[in-house]
């Protein structure tokens, strides 16, 4: 059975326990655990020291542990690794990675900690962000031929993107993503398909629109992503259904399987008046198998 997506991830600052201890009642799929752009510089240790014991001390379920660490380029990024591996997060977010090199390196790293913790070697995946920086974005078809066993799903942002490239925002004024973040946003779902692992979208800033967030999410769901970052707990019931195959595609899919398993010598059948070839048996297969997924999970 294929390992079931990340739906939502839902960030919490690492040195808010009051955040933290809030989290834990969330239905997201995963808590990542903020220690890079939610904490000052002040507080990265304090950061540290309580994710490292909340790890220690949480009891297994179905929500996942991430931690998002500093980016591999600074100092920062193996103080995170070396303080939180220990509790054995669920994986990593790296950000800010340029490359799969990038990744390659927290790999490294992991693998020096996960001995040091007496962990099984590449039990802890990576979620890199990949377009944070206007080198980024070029590197992405780099991932498909990059080997890197660790790596989870690929994910990318826009806020810091703009920010690398001067831009003084990056939507149109009409509120839709601007060509150069559509192309980006593209790229970064070619390049996770292409590499064969899941591919998570970008938060959705305004937090109070979940109408919006559910118009947003659909459209994602639609061309493949196959989850979505929150940044606040209201969010996640939205992305969590809007990621998740409904009632009608299940029903539909079943129709499609059962169709050409009584028909197993042709290529195309007919199923509700429509002609289906082989690509609509894939994607009902795809459907069932991740309903199978989450019901497992």
């Amino acid at each position: 059975m294929v390992a079931a997506p990340l739906r939502s991830l839902l960030f919490v600052p690492a040195d808010s326990e009051r955040k933290i201890e809030k989290s834990q009642g969330s239905a997201a799929d995963a808590i990542v655990y903020d220690l890079e752009d939610s904490v000052a510089a002040a507080r990265k240790d304090i950061g540290r020291e309580m994710i490292a014991a909340h790890l220690r001390s949480r009891t297994e379920g179905r929500t996942k542990h991430w931690v998002r660490i500093n980016p591999v380029s600074t100092p920062e990024a193996l103080v995170d690794l070396a303080a939180v591996v220990g509790g054995r997060p669920d994986g990593i977010l790296l950000p800010k990675a340029e490359s799969p090199e990038d990744v390659r390196i927290v790999s490294y790293y992991l693998d020096a900690l996960e001995t040091r913790e007496g962990l099984p070697l590449g039990s802890i995946p990576i979620i890199p962000v990949t377009t944070e920086t206007a080198r980024s974005p070029l590197a992405l078809h780099l991932y498909p031929d990059s080997n890197l066993p660790r790596l989870r799903a690929l994910t990318w942002g826009a806020e810091d993107l703009s920010a690398s490239i001067g831009a003084s925002a990056n939507t149109d004024l009409d509120g839709t993503l601007s060509l150069t973040y559509r192309v980006t946003r593209s790229l970064v779902l070619m390049a996770a398909k292409g590499t064969g692992v899941d591919v998570i979208d970008t938060v959705y800033p305004n937090f109070r629109d979940l109408d919006g967030l559910r118009t947003t999410c659909l459209a994602s769901q639609r061309e493949g992503f196959t989850g979505c970052f929150a940044i606040h707990p209201d969010q996640v019931a939205v992305i969590n259904e809007a990621y998740s195959p409904t009632d009608a595609d299940i029903a539909f899919a079943e129709l499609v399987v059962a169709a050409f398993a009584a028909s197993p010598d042709v290529g195309v059948v007919g199923v509700e008046g429509k002609m289906l070839d082989k690509p609509h048996l894939v994607q009902a297969q795809k459907v069932l198998a991740l309903r199978d997924a989450f019901l497992a999970r």
